[in-house]
């Protein structure tokens, strides 16, 4: 396997985030209970990997903070986020936002990790390998558990801003 160049060239990292700023995707946010407290942020990498057994897949961008403490936890809790949920999920972008409020709607599931009650998914996961990947680590992970929430339109960030989906969103 051929390891990323370090010497990319310059202007590369601008158009390669250019190239995803415009490529819509799904916003999740991915939680976990740790010794100090719960810890959280929003995602917008998480994507399928495999159905049997159901294995997902996040990046986060540092091993510090929240990031740190998710990586170090024994389980947590990926939620996909519905388009009322954009508060929450600013909330989780930001440092020092306030989260894990009584109005943001967190509970907590029977093993301990918290939960938002009104994500429209909530997955409970165990880390099966973490990838470290230039400054980020490729979080692989195995479904424990599905909870689904209320149907709700998908949250989704294009463009460095959270849309809905329109209602011209037709089959091909």
């Amino acid at each position: 396997m051929t390891e990323p160049a370090d010497d990319a060239a310059p202007g590369l990292a601008d158009a390669f985030k250019s190239a995803f700023r415009f490529h819509p995707a799904g916003v999740a946010l991915v939680s976990a209970g740790t010794a100090t407290g719960p810890v959280g942020l929003t995602a917008s990498s998480v994507a399928s990997v495999a159905v049997d057994p159901p294995v997902l897949s996040f990046s986060v961008t540092r091993a510090t903070g929240s990031a740190g403490a998710l990586l170090g936890a024994e389980s947590f809790v990926v939620h996909l986020l519905a388009e009322h949920q954009v508060a929450v999920a600013e909330a989780f972008a930001r440092s020092g936002a306030p989260r894990f409020t009584a109005e943001q709607g967190w509970t907590r599931l029977p093993t301990g990790e918290p939960v938002l009650a009104d994500a429209r998914a909530a997955l409970r996961c165990r880390a099966l390998q973490l990838v470290p990947v230039g400054s980020s680590t490729l979080v692989v992970a195995e479904v424990l558990e599905v909870h689904h929430g209320p149907e709700a339109p998908p949250l989704v960030y294009h463009d460095r801003r959270y849309v809905r989906l329109g209602d011209e969103a037709s089959e091909f």
